[in-house]
């Protein structure tokens, strides 16, 4: 459950509790008209007709320089909604609306002081635990890696047509893959390091197994961002296939063990490429689609341009992995 309040001139008051009705919302309330001729309708609104109260409100007031939309979550609601069909459905469904997801994704796909000193730390943990062939630590780098924001913005941008988020999340994730790769280039060509470590070394070869972990990482970053529930189990799953091979990659090319680093850059391209391919379809699977008519022709062709980008990445990468003798 969450509460949706409009603030708008109280000239769309009838319209808005008309959308209330019309939409059948749990319940909702109105306020006295204010000094500037404005009123606050609040909605006590079901996850299965959140985006729908959403985008009637949007195109009644899209034109209105005084109007505001504010979503609010509920921790609880007193007395009890009666379980009925529709309750069970909403249980069901329990997506995060169009704009909620793109606020969420868009803060956590930012390039800033933030983002680059959590690849920073994340990458010398890393570093730490391939060089020293362990698992744990390892892991343990995964769950700070800020890589799960930029590369679900960057699907969700093509869900949405929406260029300038794209072109957010592409610079975000360069900009911190090169980060991550410099620092481990420079610690390789620092210390002279005899490549032994399994963690390293496993890092340098691609198999199926890789792709099956990138495609399900894509595929769950997803379902865990559009349902709301928490990311961090995922972010990792996400972290583990770009982090390492990329900290791997920095790493040979620094120390000069070119043949292998090869091979992690081809494991680090190929995971790249699953992850957002995955991520995709799934945006594409669950709908998730721009309000207007327009916007979504727009959306369609950017989509299907995207997959087809990476569905003939992913072709091109597997070639060139059986080529050399990988797979």
């Amino acid at each position: 459950m969450k509460i949706i309040e409009v603030i708008a001139d109280h000239g769309h008051l009838d319209t808005i509790l008309g959308i209330a009705e019309q939409q059948s919302v749990v319940d909702h309330w109105s306020s006295a008209i204010a000094e500037d001729g404005r009123c606050a309708v609040r909605m006590l609104v079901s996850p299965d007709s959140r985006q729908a109260v959403l985008d009637a409100l949007q195109s009644v007031l899209s034109t209105s320089d005084t109007a505001r939309i504010i979503v609010t979550p509920v921790e609880a609601s007193l007395p009890r909604i009666e379980e009925n069909g529709d309750v069970e459905k909403a249980k069901k469904k329990t997506a995060l609306s169009r704009e909620e997801l793109y606020n969420t994704v868009s803060q956590s796909s930012q390039l800033d002081g933030r983002f680059l000193l959590l690849v920073f730390l994340s990458t010398i943990v890393v570093m730490v635990g391939l060089l020293e062939d362990n698992v744990a630590v390892v892991i343990g780098a995964m769950v700070i890696a800020p890589f799960l924001g930029p590369n679900i913005a960057l699907a969700l941008g093509g869900a949405l047509g929406d260029n300038s988020l794209i072109w957010q999340a592409l610079k975000t994730n360069l900009a911190g893959m090169a980060f991550a790769m410099l620092l481990c280039a420079l610690l390789g060509w620092w210390w002279p390091y005899e490549v032994s470590s399994q963690e390293l070394l496993s890092r340098t070869n691609v198999g199926l197994g890789s792709i099956a972990l990138a495609l399900a990482s894509g595929a769950a970053a997803v379902l865990s961002m559009t349902t709301g529930l928490s990311s961090v189990l995922v972010g990792v799953m996400v972290a583990v296939a770009l982090l390492p091979p990329a900290a791997t990659l920095g790493f040979m090319l620094g120390s000069g063990h070119y043949d292998l680093a090869i091979g992690a850059a081809l494991l680090l391209a190929v995971n790249v490429v699953s992850v957002n391919l995955a991520a995709k379809l799934g945006f594409l699977f669950l709908g998730i689609k721009p309000r207007t008519w327009l916007d979504q022709q727009a959306a369609r062709q950017s989509i299907t341009s995207y997959i087809a980008f990476w569905i003939i990445s992913l072709v091109t990468l597997g070639v060139l992995i059986t080529l050399r003798g990988q797979i």
